[in-house]
């Protein structure tokens, strides 16, 4: 007879009953001696196994179950590697872990709080480039994505020691809220040390970073301002959520006293500049950076444009398209190597004043500062610059243009399109610098350039157009250098015009003249000028000197050493017509560069002075016979440069006469 169904499930149900109460006393018991840092070896060893650092769990590890399961843990390390400094990379005192179960179920890696009490995070670079951040990679590691609902930091430091970039770094972080929105929370940074070799500084404050790796967030924003040595830099504005640090968008303000200092602080390769300050946004797309609505001022002169900055070649390269408003020219005299100016008003560091100070009491007058090839073979760079107002001194500057291109350590300028005194300057410029010394050369051609406009100062005006050409070739680390072993010529000319007869007639030291001059001064025609020089081994030897008018024919020979900057040259008027109280002769120009000296030539005013002593012995009226001036100078021909037989004579007579500079000894 079989078992009746109803007991049989009687039977089942005192027997799942009996099961439920063994596992609840079980339970009951279990939480009576359960010891949650039971688990602290396997946890110790998962990490151990994704990182290949030891990791310690020193103190009790908590767990409390509900819907929200709190884990909290004490005096947690993690082991540097054995090259490190110190032992430890990082060592937090208290973290607690706020995990909701119900994300899990469905199998979202949600964590809704973490708090880190007394963090500390080592970050280490060696010298030989080993980085301590640098784990070994688990066999079982995955692309599960995780996201975090808030972050807080309590009382917590960030070491960086960069041993190759002579780098070190000691920064608090705290997360806090700001003063307008008590519900939200910041990261809090301050703190500073050496950042490659400069004083270092760093404040301001980020959004907790805890919602950047999801979507939770609309925006992250930031507020961060560093300072290295004098170059200060603020970062302001919202990133994008979920932020992707290698691209984003955010407004800067740069500042400093050199945008060369660039070069020690990250690597870019820029010249020396006056002090500078630039605002723009700033995007990165990867290892491509834009610095877009770029306004500011270096200098004295107004900045306005883009700059593209490409790092995902052998060699940085920039790009940068430039406008001025003002330009001030000595602004840009980093290029040539020199200073900017430190007259009234001008804008200038210390540093830079003080090497203007240098170069005023040096009785040199070419730059020497020397170019750095290392700089130059860092980087390939396209600049164009272009200014329509142009502040250069006493120069009558209108416009200035010029296009710079830097490749594999060669820069060329082509164009330099300079407005000059209604004229034009023109050139082009390349130095090569692949290897010591930079191979150098120049062709420049200045063309209807207005002396009225060029020497304002002179009354009447001289009027007339100056045209010429130069071209040079040499080798050398500086300017100095270059012009010191240059080979070329130089070539300047001007056609019909006016100039100031007591110009003329002091050149000859014409007493009557000059004194009548003086009182009235006009101008006379001018037939033609030109000068011609041949550059070799850096001497400039005068080949043709004249200055053609109605009046006077000036001739010139002589030399001008670019490697002692010192001037031998002698200029010889010739009358066209006669002149009582005349002590024309040859005027000797010496000195050098900076500092040229003017004198009569000594020999030919003795002779004349002492035949004038020796008549008036004899009769005194008769002294005036020996400054008359019988004018035997003979019209030039413009067109081709030839002189008559007279002329040649008279010219070659003075090149006898004309002091001699020494060459360059080699």
């Amino acid at each position: 007879m079989g078992e009746h169904p109803a007991t049989t499930r009687s039977d089942r149900a005192r027997w799942w009953l009996r099961i439920a109460v063994a596992v609840v006393l079980l339970l009951v018991l279990l939480g009576f001696v359960w010891d949650w840092n039971w688990l602290k070896g396997p946890v110790e060893g998962r990490v151990e196994a994704a990182t290949g650092r030891a990791f310690l769990i020193g103190g009790d590890l908590d767990v409390d179950l509900g819907r929200v399961v709190v884990i909290e843990a004490h005096d947690l390390t993690l082991a540097n590697p054995g090259w490190a400094a110190a032992p430890r990379m990082g060592h937090v005192a208290t973290a607690r872990l706020e995990v909701p179960v119900w994300p899990w179920l469905k199998g979202e890696r949600y964590v809704q709080r973490v708090v880190l009490e007394q963090p500390e995070l080592r970050l280490e670079r060696s010298e030989g480039g080993e980085a301590n951040w640098r784990f070994r990679k688990s066999d079982g590691a995955t692309d599960d994505a995780w996201s975090f609902g808030e972050l807080r930091i309590r009382d917590g430091r960030l070491f960086v020691r960069d041993a190759p970039f002579k780098t070190n770094l000691q920064l608090r972080v705290d997360t806090r809220p700001p003063d307008d929105d008590a519900r939200k929370l910041r990261m809090r940074v301050e703190g500073g040390g050496r950042y490659r070799g400069h004083a270092f500084e760093l404040d301001g404050w980020a959004d907790s970073p805890a919602g950047l790796i999801d979507g939770s967030h609309p925006a992250y924003d930031v507020d961060l301002s560093a300072r290295a040595g004098n170059t200060k830099v603020r970062a302001v504005g919202a990133l994008r959520v979920p932020v992707n640090l290698s691209r984003f968008a955010i407004d800067i303000d740069l500042s400093g006293d050199d945008l060369a200092e660039l070069y020690r602080l990250v690597g870019l390769a820029l010249p020396p500049t006056p002090p500078y300050r630039l605002t723009g946004e700033l995007d990165r797309n990867g290892r491509v950076l834009r610095l877009r609505k770029l306004r500011g001022r270096v200098g004295d002169s107004d900045l306005r444009g883009s700059v593209h900055l490409d790092l995902r070649g052998a060699r940085p390269r920039l790009e940068a398209d430039l406008d001025s408003s003002r330009l001030d020219l000595d602004d840009l005299g980093g290029l040539l190597g020199l200073p900017p100016g430190i007259g009234g008003g001008e804008t200038a560091s210390p540093e830079q004043r003080a090497a203007a100070e240098r170069r005023a009491a040096s009785p040199r007058l070419l730059p020497r500062e020397e170019y750095d090839l290392d700089k130059l073979n860092s980087i390939d760079a396209r600049v164009h610059l272009h200014a329509e107002d142009v502040v250069a001194g006493r120069w009558p500057v209108t416009r200035f243009a010029m296009r710079l291109e830097l490749e594999a350590g060669v820069l060329r300028i082509d164009p330099l399109d300079v407005g000059l005194a209604d004229g034009r300057v023109l050139g082009s410029v390349q130095l090569d610098a692949r290897r010591p010394p930079i191979d150098a050369g120049m062709r420049v051609s200045v063309s209807r350039v207005d002396l009225a406009a060029l020497f304002p100062e002179m009354q009447p005006p001289n009027v007339g157009r100056l045209n010429g050409r130069i071209e040079l070739e040499g080798h050398g680390n500086s300017i100095a250098d270059m012009l010191a072993t240059s080979d070329g010529s130089v070539m300047l000319g001007m056609g019909r015009g006016r100039v100031s007869n007591l110009l003329l007639e002091l050149a000859g030291l014409d007493l009557a003249e000059a004194l009548k001059f003086l009182i009235d001064d006009d101008t006379v025609p001018m037939r033609c000028a030109y000068g011609q020089f041949d550059v070799d081994d850096g001497l400039m030897k005068a080949g043709s000197l004249v200055f053609d008018t109605s009046d006077t024919v000036i001739f010139g020979s002589g030399t001008v050493n670019l490697e002692r900057e010192a001037l031998a040259l002698e200029i010889r008027p010739e009358p066209k017509d006669v002149s009582p109280l005349s002590l024309r002769g040859p005027i000797e120009i010496g000195g050098t560069l900076k500092d040229p000296e003017f004198r009569p030539q000594a020999k030919p005013l003795l002779a004349r002075a002492a035949a004038a002593v020796v008549l008036y012995a004899i009769a005194p009226p008769a002294a005036l016979l020996a400054l008359i001036e019988t004018g035997p100078g003979e019209d030039v021909d413009c067109h081709t440069g030839k002189k008559s037989q007279a002329q040649a004579a008279s010219q070659q007579d003075g090149n006898r006469q004309a002091p001699t500079a020494a060459r360059n000894p080699r």
